[in-house]
């Protein structure tokens, strides 16, 4: 079963609410527009019925089928944008300083609608569909949100399925594992503290920029020598900011922020205690303090079921003609996680084809891909609900 015509035929029309989400991005929970524009489209296709608020901004859509009583499967969909300045020129830019949509949550956004509308005008299966419309996927954990505020619950959902596009696989491509796919992330600053002083005079100071210097450096071995080889992790140190720009001044403090990305339970607690201890003695060696802080709600790693990671295959499959099954597991964090330690259910790739990575200021979502996502989305509601209860 390949591309649906009908959505073939939508092609322009779902690449047109793209564009738009795209000139109008938002961030984290500060959706209202983007949220707002889904459930308009939500009850225009007529589904039965369109709950919003879920999770502070997010939107839940419900769709009955035609064949019978069943169960409730859940689609899922990320809106927000992140605070980048886009550079790629389009003329669907960002028409918001400092904001743009440079992980492609437009394009997902857009294809889920896709889909919606075409079962709501088939309905060609037993039970119900649950679109869902995520806040706050970029660091504000809007799918928790979603969870806590009763989403699995509220709508009785089986089964969870998200779907997120990749630079790194061809175009229309689909790849997808089983078990941890996506990484833990967790968010770390250390604050280093000594002395400052004139730069002219160093021996009267304790100089944190020395220090923390020898943090960044030291905070390497953990990974290298404090974790199991086999055990993928990392630990970046993205931010090094000190209390000057004066450059005569060693400043009395310096500001270290970075990142620790891992899929091991106890890995995650090995670099987490050992990045306090080696900060801390590191400091102390060269005379200054240094105080770590963790942030506490840093995503888990994203874990895949077995069962529907096979279904999910199943319908990409149906709708490319082959998937990769043993795609790369990826340091990148995906809050989908907090959805699918609620609920069995699994997350796919699709295929970007070449382009700018994620995150960055010239990347754009591929228009072309949006029938191949749209189709998967239906292929595996139809196929999950095929029977009557």
């Amino acid at each position: 079963m390949p591309v649906r015509n009908r959505l073939a035929e939508m092609h322009d029309e779902i690449a047109a609410w793209r564009r738009d989400l795209h000139a109008h991005p938002e961030l984290l929970y500060d959706v209202h527009r983007t949220a707002g524009f889904v459930a308009e489209k939500l009850r225009g296709f007529g589904c039965d019925e369109v709950v919003e608020g879920i999770g502070r901004t997010g939107v839940v859509g419900l769709i009955h089928g035609n064949r019978g009583r069943g169960r409730t499967i859940g689609l899922r969909a990320d809106m927000d944008a992140l605070p980048i300045d886009e550079a790629t020129g389009a003329p669907h830019a960002s028409t918001v300083p400092g904001l743009m949509h440079a992980c492609g949550h437009d394009g997902h956004t857009a294809m889920l609608l896709g889909a919606a509308r075409h079962l709501a005008e088939t309905r060609n299966f037993a039970g119900t569909v649950a679109v869902v419309f995520q806040p706050a996927e970029e660091g504000g954990a809007g799918a928790d949100a979603m969870v806590r505020d009763g989403l699995i619950e509220r709508f009785g959902i089986a089964e969870i399925y998200g779907m997120h596009n990749s630079p790194l696989l061809p175009a229309g491509a689909f790849g997808i594992r089983p078990g941890p796919f996506y990484a833990a992330c967790d968010s770390f600053e250390i604050a280093v503290t000594g002395r400052g002083g004139h730069a002219a005079r160093p021996n009267q100071t304790v100089d944190t920029t020395l220090a923390a210097s020898a943090i960044v450096m030291a905070l390497q071995s953990i990974v290298a020598r404090n974790t199991d080889p086999q055990q993928p992790a990392v630990l970046s140190v993205t931010s090094f900011r000190t209390a000057t720009d004066a450059f005569n001044v060693i400043p009395e403090t310096v500001a270290l922020r970075g990142t620790v990305r891992t899929f091991d339970a106890d890995v995650r607690a090995t670099i987490l205690r050992r990045l306090d201890e080696v900060a801390s003695l590191t400091a102390r060696s060269y005379g200054a303090e240094a105080r770590v802080t963790v942030e506490e709600k840093g995503y888990p790693v994203m874990e895949n079921h077995a069962a529907e990671t096979d279904h999910a295959a199943q319908a990409a499959r149906a709708v490319a003609g082959a998937v990769d099954t043993d795609v790369p597991r990826t340091t990148g964090g995906e809050d989908f996680a907090y959805m699918l330690q609620a609920c069995p259910g699994a997350y796919i790739q699709i295929g970007n084809g070449p382009s700018a990575g994620l995150h960055h200021p010239q990347y754009d979502f591929n228009d072309d891909i949006i029938p191949v996502g749209a189709s998967w989305w239906v292929t595996l509601a139809e196929s999950r609900l095929a029977e009557a209860a």
